[in-house]
């Protein structure tokens, strides 16, 4: 796999050591900010920076080089027949209820041969006579611990068409989430721009830098226990890792998370033996191509998460499409 060289700017909001300013401001670790620095991947200013010590001002570019792998090219999709539930179907397109593990599409740091949702969706497309193009039936992603409701078209042109729906917004996602501690207020918007991580690449931040770009969650409360919140998340932008970002920088991380976590959210996890990701795209609400009529889609939770939700003492929600 190829590899180049990409930057990242940051501008810094305090005075202080670089190694510093990089792990509180940026990362979490300072080890990794002073490995970067020794690598002579930063520059403040556009000048290359080799000490720790160096002192940044408030105002100072700081800039991060990293290495992006080349973009996959399109790989053979081996058709396995992966058992996925369909939750809709028409002439343009189905929407299929995500299982928990299953990334959606091959990546670069994935091992070789690691089944995809590609591959369940290939199965089904020969099950139909359908025509199978990789790069024509995802609409949108969901993380790879993520499960629920995930559109699929069945043609180029429908994917062109519900692609358009989520460009102008217009496309209704609904999630899911138990997260650690009750917040206050109950229900709120959080309206923070949310960008690639300047020192770990496989994680997002909230942060204002030239890579970040704007991000709105709504959140309201539907149930509580002492320690845990049940919550509705309504999405009105579609950033990596948004849902999780999000509740993360307001002190609620979601429960089962490995990657967004808190020392009080690992406990809770471990205490009530979460097994994975409390996360669920729970309604999808678009404009179907083949029927012109507006469909709203619920997923049923994974056992996952309804084994979680009894461990707590939180009744799971009544699946209505309203």
């Amino acid at each position: 796999m190829s590899q180049c060289f990409y930057m990242s700017d940051y501008t810094a909001t305090t005075t202080g050591r670089l190694d510093h300013i990089l792990s509180t401001e940026v990362a979490h670790s300072r080890t990794q900010a002073k490995k970067l620095i020794q690598e002579r991947k930063i520059s403040v200013n556009g000048t290359v920076v080799k000490k720790p010590a160096y002192i940044v001002k408030a105002g100072d570019i700081i800039s991060v080089a990293e290495i992006r792998e080349s973009p996959l090219q399109e790989k053979n999709i081996e058709s396995v027949n992966l058992h996925l539930e369909v939750l809709y179907e028409d002439d343009a397109c189905l929407v299929l209820n995500k299982p928990a593990g299953i990334a959606v599409h091959p990546a670069a740091s994935m091992p070789q041969g690691e089944q995809t949702i590609l591959s369940g969706v290939a199965f089904l497309f020969r099950e139909r006579s359908i025509p199978f193009s990789a790069d024509a039936v995802l609409v949108h992603r969901l993380d790879k611990e993520t499960t629920g409701c995930l559109l699929i078209a069945k043609s180029a042109a429908a994917h062109v068409a519900l692609q358009k729906q989520f460009e102008k917004r217009t496309v209704e996602k609904t999630y899911l989430a138990l997260v650690a501690g009750i917040p206050d207020p109950p229900e709120a918007m959080i309206d923070a721009p949310v960008g690639r991580n300047l020192l770990n690449r496989l994680k997002m931040s909230v942060l204002r830098t030239s890579v970040s770009r704007e991000a709105r969650t709504t959140y309201h409360t539907l149930s509580t226990s002492d320690n845990c919140a049940f919550l509705a998340c309504d999405l009105h932008t579609g950033r990596t890792h948004q849902i999780r970002v999000h509740l993360r920088s307001i002190g609620h991380p979601i429960l089962g998370d490995t990657t967004y976590v808190s020392h009080t959210s690992q406990n809770i996890t471990e205490n009530y033996q979460i097994t994975g990701l409390c996360l669920h795209a729970w309604k999808l609400a678009f404009l179907s191509p083949a029927t012109d009529q507006r469909q709203c889609i619920v997923a049923p939770l994974s056992s996952i998460f309804t084994s979680a939700l009894a461990s707590i003492g939180i009744m799971p929600p009544t699946a209505t499409a309203d």
